[in-house]
């Protein structure tokens, strides 16, 4: 039994990918006899009403003790604020680390991004003598500067020797797919020997138990309509805008539906996009609860991951572990460095394409449709991929042999 500290600026109840990685993570760990504590921001992001509540700064949670630490705002703000929020986060996270957790901790793993946490981890790593684990989601600030949000020759360059600095003190990096590593070890001079690959992982239980009696269908008043649904963070990075100029140009076939359920920086101007076009076929709804997604995933009828084709690291959007385990079809168009498309490949579980190829995406969009009586096959062999590969289980026992 080991004492394990995790760090993320995001668990439940906030709604994103890695809020559900790392308390999947927790449980799991939890759930073999470890000890096991969380570090994260208090919740302020991505709520629904009923879970913009007050919460307390510690607490037990179904044996995992969480502490909630108040932090200056980092989500939904410009990015110069954002910026100074990431860079006071980590010695705000260790001032409290300390004051409320006075045993020994043997492992550390900190959830990247936002990178600068990798300072709190190395700073607990030296105070309890603990093993440092960097869980490494995306590559920053390469995909900043990809997406043109960094663009300061100073910060980019202070940026990447805090990069350098997290592989560095780092004693194991652990990343999701073959293409991170190889992204590292030859264009950031990474031991291979040092990174180990453990893909995004899921609980599928409770959407194996949802089932698909078109709640959602009726809340938002969609009928029988032929539904591919994107659910989560609209960001900059996703490309999203593909599907508003894919939905225009299928606007005469009423029966193709591009749902959005969420929020985001770039939602307001998707929104923006779609009403110009007067686009009847696209809807927008809030986040829905982490207990209603499994419903929401089951009524649709094919499941988006999409990212930019100005991406040049090697990311894959977790939220496809959602759609897998709900046994939807999936749709991937992405960077041609993002190893989605082989998943989607080797899962035989849906069609994809590089993002900037918007025929083939469009061709793809009217190719899943006229194919309907497929989709049940695609998201079975979904399934069986998942809890092969990304099941929870799976991908603790490993994380497990790493501490």
């Amino acid at each position: 039994m080991k004492n394990i500290l995790i760090i993320t600026d995001s668990y439940p109840p906030e709604i994103r990918s890695s809020s559900q990685l790392m308390r999947n993570l927790a449980d799991g760990l939890r759930d073999k006899g470890h000890n096991v504590w969380v570090a994260t921001s208090y919740p302020k992001y991505n709520l629904t009403d009923s879970e913009n509540a007050v919460w307390p700064e510690m607490a037990d949670e179904n044996g995992i003790k969480v502490l909630r630490i108040k932090t200056l705002p980092h989500h939904k703000v410009n990015f110069i604020t954002r910026g100074v929020a990431q860079l006071l986060m980590p010695y705000i996270f260790f001032r409290k680390i300390k004051k409320n957790i006075k045993g020994r901790i043997d492992v550390v793993i900190v959830h990247s991004p936002p990178l600068p946490l990798s300072i709190a981890a190395y700073k607990v790593k030296k105070f309890y003598c603990a093993k440092y684990m960097l869980n490494l989601h995306d590559i920053f600030p390469q995909n900043a500067v990809d997406l043109g949000i960094l663009r300061n020759k100073f910060l980019i360059k202070f940026f990447e020797r805090m990069e350098r600095n997290a592989y560095k003190k780092a004693d194991i990096i652990v990343v999701p797919s073959e293409a991170h590593r190889n992204f590292l070890a030859e264009k950031r001079n990474i031991s291979r020997e040092k990174i180990d690959v453990i893909p995004h992982w899921i609980d599928p239980k409770p959407f194996l138990s949802a089932e698909r009696i078109g709640k959602f269908r009726k809340l938002y008043g969609l009928g029988n309509k032929f539904i591919f649904l994107f659910g989560g963070v609209l960001g900059p990075s996703q490309g999203l805008d593909l599907f508003i100029r894919i939905a225009d140009k299928i606007r005469n076939n009423k029966d193709i539906i591009f749902l959005f359920v969420g929020g985001g920086s770039a939602k307001e101007n998707l929104v923006k996009m779609a009403e110009k076009l007067e686009l009847e076929n696209v809807v927008f709804k809030p986040f829905v609860s982490l207990e209603e997604y499994p419903e929401l995933v089951k009524d649709c009828d094919v499941g988006i991951i999409c990212l930019t084709a100005q991406n040049t690291t090697p990311a894959v959007p977790a939220k496809i572990l959602g759609y897998m385990a709900a046994a939807v079809p999936v749709v991937a168009f992405l960077h041609k460095e993002s190893d989605g498309l082989l998943i989607v490949k080797e899962a035989k579980c849906g069609y994809g394409a590089i993002s900037n190829n918007e025929e083939k995406a469009l061709e793809i969009i009217l190719k899943m449709y006229n194919e309907k009586e497929k989709m049940k096959e695609y998201g079975e062999n979904g399934l069986r991929y998942l809890l092969k590969n990304m099941e929870k289980k799976v991908c603790v026992d490993k994380f497990e042999k790493l501490l």
